[in-house]
């Protein structure tokens, strides 16, 4: 993969790692991928290299961005710095596209960074010309506002008990609970996700990607241009508000796909992501959505 450093007017230094060739992108599907909480790109990087993907990472290009100071072995992001809000962080990353000359994408975001991805879309519909937005949230009020008066201010440098119980919650939702999840997944699950989010990730910066989120304004999809598809696990915290989220909006531009027994569903239901739709983005970049009807009824 390449690196690339992309500095913007009001997000500071953006890292972004491109996976494939985007000389070809006038015959491939370019991707703009952003994180979810408490991980970086590389969780992105797993799912497109994971071997249900093996098809559509030949026939696209993917732009991993990393939210400021989410690279790998992050300083602290400086006192001076105003970390950016999710509307803020959308908005600039245009610059990206701009910086790596490409013309057209499809936005793939988990979490926070779907919600920054369709405010991107919005902002700028002309440049997105989809969006699949993983666990997205709309509105501000959620299970991260019971969190918010419930435990920490996410202050300090290490993460709390309390904090990590959110972000882990956040992520899996249900799924750690549930029956159909053995223990010795379970463990797995959590111990791959701890050492991850205490390993090479800065902790004092990943609190302030939860603070940008748990402060989020309002997201008005209504009468967005680019065509959605909205995914939930039927297990993660989030899939209420993501279903209130698809009856509100216009069938017309807008799917839902459900993956059942799944909360995290980019790492534990790719075999459930990776359906024929998919293949149908790689091979439709202008348009990718124009073989999902099947899936509106869902």
């Amino acid at each position: 993969m390449m690196k690339y450093v992309v500095s913007t007017d009001r997000s500071g230094d953006i890292h972004v790692h491109v996976q494939g060739d985007l000389s070809q992108q006038d015959k491939r599907c370019v991707f703009i991928t952003v994180h979810d909480l408490g991980t970086n790109h590389t969780s992105m990087v797993d799912f497109v290299n994971c071997p249900a993907m093996a098809e559509i990472k030949e026939r696209s290009c993917f732009i991993h961005v990393d939210v400021p100071g989410h690279e790998e072995n992050s300083p602290d992001l400086p006192e001076s710095y105003p970390f950016p809000s999710l509307q803020t962080l959308g908005e600039d990353l245009i610059t990206v596209l701009d910086f790596l000359h490409v013309r057209y994408a499809v936005g793939l975001g988990e979490g926070a960074g779907a919600n920054v991805l369709a405010r991107c879309g919005i902002a700028h519909p002309r440049r997105l010309l989809g969006l699949i937005l993983v666990n997205c949230t709309g509105s501000t009020s959620s299970v991260a506002d019971a969190f918010r008066t419930r435990f920490s201010r996410w202050r300090g440098t290490d993460i709390s008990q309390s904090e990590e119980d959110f972000l882990i919650y956040h992520k899996f939702g249900h799924q750690i609970s549930s029956d159909p999840c053995e223990a010795g997944e379970r463990e797995r699950m959590l111990s791959e996700y701890r050492s991850r989010l205490r390993g090479n990730l800065n902790t004092h910066n990943i609190k302030q990607y939860v603070r940008a989120f748990i402060h989020r304004k309002d997201l008005v999809l209504r009468g967005c241009q680019p065509d959605i598809l909205l995914i939930t696990g039927l297990l993660s915290p989030y899939a209420g508000v993501v279903e209130k989220m698809y009856k509100e909006l216009d069938k017309e531009r807008v799917t839902i796909l459900k993956v059942d027994r799944a909360g995290d569903v980019l790492s534990e239901a790719v075999p459930g992501m990776t359906n024929p739709h998919w293949a149908s983005v790689a091979d439709y970049g202008l348009n990718p959505f124009s073989l999902w009807e099947e899936t509106r009824a869902l």
